[in-house]
C-alpha cells in the first residue's frame, strides 16, 4: 500500500505543465514515497505488532513488516529524524502555510494510532480519518505552486481512499478478529464489508464517468466492480483469501497504481470536472 501518497501527490500535475524540470517536484516526490510512508506505516507497526504478528500476508515487501514490539521499539524517534529535515526545508521554501499543513499530517496519523485516540480501533472513524490521504495532495499544490485541485476531485480522493482502506481490513479480518482488534470489518463481517466496498467503486465510476468524462479510469473501475461481484455472488463470498490469492491482489494493486498514475499524468484526467 506504498502507493496511495504518491498517486495523490501526482494528481495536482500533468505531462502539459513539464513539471520534471522543477526540482522541488523531485523533492516532494522523494518525501512522499518513503519519509511519509515511513511515517504512516512506521507508526502504524509499532502500534500494531499483535495484530501483523497473527497476519499471515505480513513480513515481506509486498504487504509490509511484521516485527516484535522489541524490534520496532526506536520507531518514533526514527520517525522524527526522517521526518524533520524534510518539514524544515519545505516551510523554508512554502512558509507558515507547510508548518500547519505538516503538523496536521502528523497529527492525523497520532489520532490513528495511539491511545486515548486510537481512531484505528474506533469504528467507522478508522474509515473516515482515511481522508487523511487526500492532504497529500494539499501538500502537493502548496510545495509546487500549483492551481487548487477542484472540490468534486477531492471528493473521488476521498472515495479512493476509504475503498483502499476497506480492501485492506476485508483482508485482514481473520487476524484481527484474533488478536482483538476493533474495526469496521471485524463488526459487520466480510459480506457487508465487501457491498460497503462495492458501493464505493460504484460511487467512483460515477464520478469519474460522469463528472470527469474520463473512459479509462472509469471502465478499469467497472471491471474491478464486476470482479467484486463474481466474488460475492459466486466465488469466495464470505470465505476469506488465501495468502497465494492476497499476494496475487496485492500485484494486481501495484501495476493497476503505477498504470494509473501515468493515465492521470497524459490525461490531466481529474483536474478538469464538466461543471
Amino acid at each position: 500500500m506504498w502507493f496511495p501518497t504518491v498517486w495523490i501527490y501526482l494528481v495536482p500535475f500533468s505531462f502539459a505543465i513539464e513539471f520534471w524540470k522543477q526540482p522541488v517536484f523531485w523533492l516532494g516526490l522523494v518525501f512522499v514515497t518513503f519519509p511519509l510512508n515511513y511515517l504512516v506505516y512506521g507508526l502504524n507497526d509499532y502500534n500494531d505488532t499483535q495484530a501483523d504478528a497473527l497476519n499471515k500476508r505480513k513480513g515481506n515487501f509486498l504487504f509490509g513488516a511484521s516485527y516484535s514490539g522489541e524490534e520496532l521499539r526506536g520507531i518514533p524517534l526514527k520517525t522524527a529524524l526522517v521526518i524533520l529535515p524534510f518539514v524544515i526545508v519545505f516551510s523554508i521554501l512554502s512558509g507558515y502555510k507547510m508548518v500547519l499543513l505538516l503538523a496536521f499530517m502528523v497529527g492525523v496519523n497520532i489520532l490513528y494510532n495511539f491511545r486515548p485516540f486510537r481512531l484505528k480501533e474506533r469504528p467507522p472513524f478508522e474509515i473516515i480519518i482515511q481522508v487523511g490521504y487526500v492532504f497529500t495532495a494539499f501538500f502537493s499544490v502548496l510545495l509546487n505552486g500549483l492551481d487548487m485541485i477542484p472540490w468534486q476531485t477531492v471528493v473521488y480522493l476521498c472515495l479512493f481512499a476509504f475503498q483502499a482502506h476497506m480492501a485492506g481490513e476485508i483482508m485482514d479480518i481473520e487476524p484481527d478478529l484474533k488478536a482483538g482488534k476493533r474495526t469496521t470489518a471485524t463488526l459487520i463481517g466480510r459480506i457487508p464489508s465487501k457491498l460497503i466496498m462495492l458501493g464505493l467503486l460504484l460511487v467512483e465510476v460515477y464520478i469519474l464517468y460522469f463528472w470527469f468524462d474520463d473512459l479509462v479510469l472509469s471502465g478499469f473501475l467497472a471491471i474491478f466492480v464486476l470482479w467484486l461481484l463474481i466474488d460475492l455472488l459466486f466465488l469466495f463470498r464470505g470465505k476469506p483469501y488465501t495468502v497465494f490469492q492476497m499476494k496475487l491482489f496485492g500485484i494486481a494493486m501495484n501495476v493497476s497504481a503505477i498504470l494509473s498514475m501515468l493515465w492521470i499524468l497524459y490525461s490531466g484526467c481529474l483536474l478538469h470536472p464538466n461543471f
